[in-house]
């Protein structure tokens, strides 16, 4: 009843393709963004910013890039922590060896730089795909690991691969409280999914999605799978690639190349096929699922162990999580394999009729 949409009459082309065309949606999205940029920062303390708010951006923003590549352009990829790699690299690598360049301007280039290899090993798309595909972009997974610690020009000539960021600067101004950068990371993320949705609703993503449901047909009606191809690896990959360098200069300040590896990729990828494949909001709730649902559990299991009585150690408690974990994610595949995001379209989909029958 609340969502009701008879009576918003479009009276223009613009209106009818709007960012957000049901008024209900407008005033929701106004109030997201009240809460998380005026509510957030006076309430939440300081671990709440450094351990699930910041994390919770980043991967979401990694989360997005993927969910391009795979699910708008249909190419299957395992490297997404290989590209956050090359983006916190390339990031630490241009603040350091370019004197006076602005770290917003770094994070740019970090992307530019992801997306310049991510072209490079998006190149086997176009002969294979599929599971053959994701293999071949696993070679990225391995490869990028393997040259940031065999290249110690990289890591500033450092032993282990360990880099240290540099300040956190922007207009003068030292950002240096989990608050401030939580409010850098959210508006870095809210302006770049503004620019995927707009992306997607775009020519582009149109060609995008038509090379993922039939490649063939897409050649026939005039998209030339090449470049369609290779620019879903460089969008996916400069997404990831900002992801790495927020990842390094807000989240942790310090990083290794072995910190990006293969399980990172995985829970990437677990993201996007819990949230919901080829779907924007799907990249935040699927981040929100993997990365809040153990916080959840550390806390609750250890409290329901105590009311129940039951001599639960610690060890037996973090055993317990796992099952839990994952029996969740394949109870929520079965009910709905298209993710959470197909959960709340379809929520959206009985207000609009509720209360008559569906």
């Amino acid at each position: 009843m609340l969502y009701r949409e008879a009576g918003q009459f479009k009276t223009s082309y613009a209106a009818d393709q709007q960012l957000f065309p049901i008024r209900q949606d407008r005033i929701g999205i106004l109030i997201l963004l009240a809460v998380v940029f005026l509510v957030i920062p006076g309430v939440a303390g300081d671990y709440w910013f450094s351990a699930i708010l910041i994390p919770f951006l980043i991967f979401s923003l990694a989360a997005l890039g993927l969910n391009i590549l795979t699910g708008y352009a249909g190419q299957l990829s395992l490297g997404s922590a290989a590209f956050m790699a090359v983006g916190a690299y390339a990031a630490y690598n241009f603040q350091l060896r370019i004197d006076g360049i602005p770290i917003l301007v770094s994070f740019v280039c970090a992307g530019l730089t992801a997306a310049g290899i991510g072209i490079l090993f998006g190149l086997p798309s176009l002969w294979i795909k599929g599971f053959y595909l994701a293999v071949a972009t696993l070679a990225a997974q391995f490869f990028i690991v393997w040259c940031l610690t065999k290249f110690p020009w990289l890591s500033n000539y450092s032993s282990s691969g360990v880099i240290s960021t540099q300040p956190l600067i922007i207009f003068g101004h030292a950002f240096t409280s989990p608050q401030e950068k939580y409010l850098l990371v959210l508006t870095i993320v809210a302006v770049m999914a503004l620019a995927a949705k707009n992306m997607v609703r775009s020519s582009t993503g149109r060609a995008w999605m038509a090379v993922r449901d039939m490649d063939v047909a897409a050649s026939v009606i005039g998209i030339r799978l090449m470049p369609v191809k290779l620019l879903a690896f460089a969008v996916s990959s400069f997404y990831c690639g900002v992801a790495g360098a927020l990842y390094a200069f807000c989240y942790l300040g310090s990083v290794e190349p072995d910190g990006f590896s293969l399980d990172m990729s995985f829970r990437i990828l677990f993201m996007i096929i819990i949230g919901g494949v080829g779907s924007i909001l799907g990249s935040f709730l699927g981040a929100a699922f993997i990365l809040l649902l153990p916080v959840f559990l550390d806390i609750a299991l250890p409290w329901a162990a105590r009311l129940l009585g039951l001599p639960f150690s610690s060890a037996t408690v973090s055993h317990i999580q796992v099952l839990v974990f994952g029996a969740l994610i394949m109870f929520f595949l079965i009910v709905e394999p298209h993710g959470l995001a197909r959960l709340w379209q379809i929520t959206k989909e009985k207000l609009r009729l509720w209360p008559f029958p569906h």
